[in-house]
């Protein structure tokens, strides 16, 4: 199989071109890939594809084998392959994926390769029907107590075509995320799982990120996660609409726009090109 390596912040999946070659049994390629001793090494895998509605189509697999609806750091790697490849020419693009028909417009440098890309990540979901979550469908969940080990996080969800669980803390670096993180993951209210991403405020219009990513454990950046946060923060009343998200891996641009969309600018990377033998 054929494939490249590539990074948005520090995210990293494996991309297979399928306009050229199918992938069968994806899930447990994803598995065999993302191995990072014994496989090439990444948080997933993404497939890029044909599409009858869009100008390409992404499916998103994570590191245990398990299909997403979205990520917001693999779509820009997605725009930034279809560009560079030859598979689309035009710089504003619309891609397929399972959170619904995405914008992107993508920024080149001057060799003429795309080096960012902004994204239209669509309108948040907030109620617990769409998150989704168990309760009242027709509830907001900001702020709201969630008990884990004789310790309460208060919690703040939205899906962005995929569910995020939000929690505000003051000494981030020092948290363990990988202890809450994986109990939250897979909480009962959370009955496809969630995403949890763990914040600190630095002021209105910058923040750090740790995200603990469905699937995949703790990740260097997570861009629905990000874009989460910046919704989460104007909820609580913390944060403006445009901030400044730091992830482990790298910055992202972060806006709630008036038309009521989430935008989000970050970095695309190719690292490398390969074939393995699955």
């Amino acid at each position: 199989m054929k494939f490249t390596k590539m990074h948005g912040a520090g995210n990293d999946y494996v991309y297979v071109n399928c306009f050229e070659e199918p992938v069968e049994n994806p899930e447990q390629v994803a598995v065999r890939v993302s191995n990072r001793n014994f496989g090439i090494g990444s948080d997933g895998l993404i497939l890029i594809l044909p599409s009858e509605r869009a100008d390409v189509r992404m499916r998103m697999f994570n590191a245990d084998g398990s299909e997403s609806e979205m990520c917001g750091n693999g779509i820009r790697c997605v725009a930034k392959y279809a560009y560079d490849h030859g598979l689309v020419t035009k710089k504003e693009i619309t891609a397929e994926t399972g959170a619904g028909i995405l914008s992107l417009q993508l920024f080149t440098d001057s060799s003429n390769r795309v080096d960012k890309v902004r994204v239209n990540m669509g309108v948040p979901r907030l109620t617990r029907a769409e998150i989704p979550m168990q309760g009242n469908g027709a509830d907001r969940v900001v702020a709201e107590p969630l008990n884990i080990m004789h310790t309460s996080f208060n919690i703040t969800c939205v899906s962005m075509g995929n569910p995020h669980c939000v929690i505000f803390v003051d000494d981030l670096e020092r948290f363990q995320v990988e202890k809450y993180g994986p109990l939250i993951e897979n909480h009962d209210i959370f009955p496809r799982r969630t995403n949890v991403e763990f914040v600190r405020i630095i002021s209105p219009g910058e923040v750090r990120q740790r995200t603990w990513e469905r699937g995949a454990g703790e990740t260097l950046a997570c861009g629905t996660g990000a874009s989460a946060v910046c919704v989460a923060g104007v909820l609580n009343g913390l944060t403006e609409k445009k901030i400044l998200n730091h992830l482990s891996g790298g910055d992202l641009e972060l806006e709630w726009a008036e038309d009521g969309n989430v935008y989000m600018t970050g970095p695309a990377v190719e690292v490398y090109s390969g074939e393995i033998d699955i």
